[in-house]
């Protein structure tokens, strides 16, 4: 993986309007967090408005993190979707204080 900085690049009121649009709708939407050694993963329920935000959000946040993995899985049959996020050291951190509440630890 490339040495890239766990540092969002956005500035403050950039970062604020991307809060209060996208990245709100899609944390409401989280039925469960799990903490993974190296980042979160992330479960919702499987719909098309979600998909699309979920891409959309991958879109933005990969101009602007760019430090982040992403694996978004889909899974068969209407069962839950997942993203996860992860990336260096300092990633699992970086991403606790930008979705606020706590995950359950299943590392």
């Amino acid at each position: 993986m490339i040495d890239l900085p766990v540092a969002c690049t956005l500035t403050e009121p950039e970062r604020r309007l991307r809060r209060e649009h996208l990245l709100e709708r899609v944390i409401a939407r989280v039925e469960e967090r799990r903490a993974l050694d190296d980042g979160v993963a992330l479960r919702f329920a499987t719909d098309d408005v979600i998909l699309v935000d979920l891409m959309e959000m991958i879109r933005v946040e990969r101009q602007c993190c760019a430090f982040l993995r992403f694996r978004l899985t889909v899974e068969p049959g209407g069962q839950p979707v997942w993203l996860e996020l992860t990336g260096p050291p300092g990633t699992k951190e970086f991403l606790e204080s930008m979705l606020g509440g706590q995950e359950e630890d299943v590392t």
